[in-house]
């Protein structure tokens, strides 16, 4: 888990060195056809077995919120500091535990609706909204958590009708052909360095979710959620120390707030799987 927030915070100080050159479009493009070029041989492998419509269907509706959400998080990582996109980001759990009680019927208990408030009310620490400016760059930042919980909502149907690499691999395909066109009428100049850059970046995630994948299946949620809170301390010091960013100890603490939060929802969430089915939540 410390690997996967390592390489994480590698891919948002690529990006952010790579800044506002690039459109975000074009940048989110070169970014998910260098993973699709990774991914090839499993995409082979999808295209061999065939998927079927309604599977399709599920995949074309979480590549149309995740392209959504990649291009406002490119749009973000440009204009804000590394240590805000960062806390940010925390909330893509917490808004994904409500997506799942509105649209996939999951009941939310008391606790579990407290701990939501608490990792909101971290998000408002992070923001300060009246206190100060509350950028495009921030908006852009809040609207990608949403997207990406979107994502998430119908990756999770999907795990239980594909295999993880099938998800992967037709997710960075159709997110690859869908920014195309977008990529195309914001298109400049690009270098040769800035596509081994954006390689650089598909490199990272992919070995991220790699080590994340790796950290869940060998040890419990409740061990691994508390040491993604260390992505936001590597992220400040990156900032700090290549950037120049000023450390914000708001920002430090709102996104301690919401780390906390998302821990315990994490941890609730697996106790109730443990526990047996006719014990009520409380």
């Amino acid at each position: 888990m410390l690997a996967s927030g390592l390489c994480f915070v590698g891919v948002t100080g690529v990006v952010r060195y790579l800044g506002t050159d690039l459109p975000a479009a074009q940048s989110a493009f070169l970014r998910f056809g260098w993973g699709a070029l990774f991914l090839l041989p499993a995409l082979i492998t999808v295209a061999r077995g065939g998927v079927a419509r309604g599977v399709m269907r599920l995949h074309l509706m979480r590549g149309v919120l995740h392209i959504a959400a990649v291009v406002c998080w490119f749009y973000a990582m440009a204009r804000i500091p590394l240590a805000e996109v960062t806390a940010i980001g925390y909330l893509n759990p917490v808004l994904l535990t409500l997506g799942m009680a509105v649209f996939m019927g999951e009941k939310l208990a008391f606790r579990r609706l407290a701990a939501i408030a608490v990792a909101l009310l971290g998000a408002l620490i992070v923001l300060r909204p009246g206190l100060r400016e509350v950028t495009q760059g921030h908006l852009s930042q809040v609207a990608a958590a949403c997207f990406f919980a979107g994502s998430y909502l119908f990756a999770k149907k999907l795990s239980a009708m594909v295999s993880a690499g099938q998800a992967v691999a037709v997710l960075s395909l159709i997110v690859t052909i869908g920014l195309a066109p977008f990529a195309w009428l914001v298109w400049v100049p690009v270098t040769v360095a800035q596509i081994g850059w954006l390689a650089v970046v598909a490199a990272c995630a992919t070995a991220g979710h790699y080590c994340m994948s790796r950290a869940f299946a060998l040890a419990p949620v409740a061990v691994t959620q508390p040491v993604v809170f260390l992505q936001l301390v590597w992220a400040t010091l990156l900032g700090r120390i290549v950037f120049g960013e000023a450390v914000d100890p708001f920002v430090l603490l709102g996104g301690g707030v919401i780390v906390a939060s998302v821990s315990y929802i994490t941890w609730r969430e697996a106790t109730l799987r443990k526990a047996p089915s006719v014990t009520p939540e409380v």
